[in-house]
């Protein structure tokens, strides 16, 4: 690679086909009344010391943690460095008397009480979206899938937005906000739908066509680096991925590596049959979204192809059983196992926390049983 296409930010790095990685965004409370606290530069700086301590970094307030894994093939090995890194972060995080969990966003917190990160691109999007930065303290999964070629990054992006219920819907876990059940299983997505680079990426087909439309948005002003794009599913032309964005992050990280592990067998499976895309795939995406955000695994779904309609938990199961008959990849039949579970009765986390909630009626002690099921005793 020259020089020049090194420093070119749209330049699409190759990549291993259908290699992993995750990202998870972790909420930190205090143990004496669950509420956030500020404590990830003491709980950054404190970890950064450990030998093989893992990718940590802060987000945008100083109540998020993000954990970051490498690149993978399996689900046995995604999984074995999740727990790793999960039990650096508690380990450290209990010599600071902090408590670490998943979850789409904290269920009592206060958006005005947030402090933002001291890092210069996260002063660049407080002092640029006022009070949406702080209210952007909200918790998600990522999930890069590695792709051959720009062109295929595309292809791929657009034929997984037929998924990204399921994605939702699976993950949700934000059904509580600002102390109030807000009636969705993920609340969490609301956040991210009021910064005005959020949603559906345009309908381009071709990397040298998406390189076009992103350098008029940069001519504009408007954007300078594909950090600005908060849509759905954004390629990331410097890894060589694709990035799945919906996803609350779960209360595990066996659901975590599941959610991974499932999007990559739709995406090999999708690379394998190559089914033709027009927009109209886009037509019933608002709709769909919604049901999941509001309703989870019981949401509607509307197949944009065949205009048939039905639950987002039979869809789920279709697909999983479509999926499971993938001789090539026998492996994946732990985490399918994992999703197999939740659509089969025992519901997704937003049903665990109204669930639990439910017996003692207080929202610091749903929070505490949210640390204990991320340290992997609940």
């Amino acid at each position: 690679m020259s020089a020049l296409e090194a420093a070119d930010p749209l330049n699409f790095s190759q990549s291993r086909p259908l290699t992993l990685g995750v990202e998870l965004e972790l909420q930190l409370f205090n143990t004496r009344d669950c509420d956030l606290t500020p404590a990830a530069s003491d709980l950054i700086d404190l970890i950064e010391r450990q030998p093989h301590a893992g990718d940590v970094k802060p987000e945008i307030t100083q109540s998020m943690l993000e954990i970051s894994t490498g690149i993978h093939d399996r689900h046995d090995a995604l999984l074995a460095e999740l727990r790793s890194v999960r039990n650096t972060v508690v380990a450290a995080a209990d010599r600071l008397n902090v408590l670490v969990s998943g979850g789409g966003a904290h269920p009592f917190q206060h958006w005005s009480e947030r402090r933002i990160f001291d890092k210069p691109r996260f002063h660049h999007v407080s002092a640029l979206y006022g009070y949406l930065a702080k209210q952007f303290t909200v918790f998600g999964q990522h999930i890069h899938v590695g792709c051959p070629n720009g062109d295929d990054a595309l292809y791929l992006l657009h034929a997984m937005s037929r998924y990204v219920p399921h994605f939702i819907a699976l993950a949700a876990s934000s059904p509580y906000l600002q102390g109030v059940d807000t009636a969705f299983d993920s609340s969490r997505y609301n956040a991210i739908l009021a910064f005005p680079l959020s949603g559906r990426a345009p309908f381009v087909l071709r990397w040298d066509e998406f390189r076009g439309y992103f350098e008029r948005l940069r001519g504009l002003g408007v954007v300078e680096s594909i950090k600005d794009l908060y849509w759905d599913i954004r390629p990331k032309p410097e890894f060589g991925t694709i990035e799945v964005r919906v996803c609350d992050t779960p209360l595990t990280v066996e659901t975590a590596a599941a959610l991974a592990i499932y999007a990559q067998a739709l995406a090999r499976r999708i690379l394998a049959e190559r089914p033709a895309l027009s927009e109209d795939i886009y037509l019933p995406y608002g709709y769909n979204r919604f049901h999941a955000c509001r309703f989870g695994l019981d949401g509607e779904l509307i197949d944009p192809m065949t205009r048939t309609r039905r639950p987002i938990a039979e869809d789920i199961a279709a697909t999983l059983d479509a999926l499971g008959a993938d001789p090539s990849a026998p492996e994946s039949e732990p985490a399918f196992a994992v999703l197999r579970r939740m659509v089969g009765g025992i519901g997704n986390d937003a049903y665990w926390m109204r669930s639990t909630y439910h017996v003692g009626r207080s929202l610091p002690d749903l929070v505490f049983r949210q640390a204990e099921r991320w340290r992997g005793h609940g």
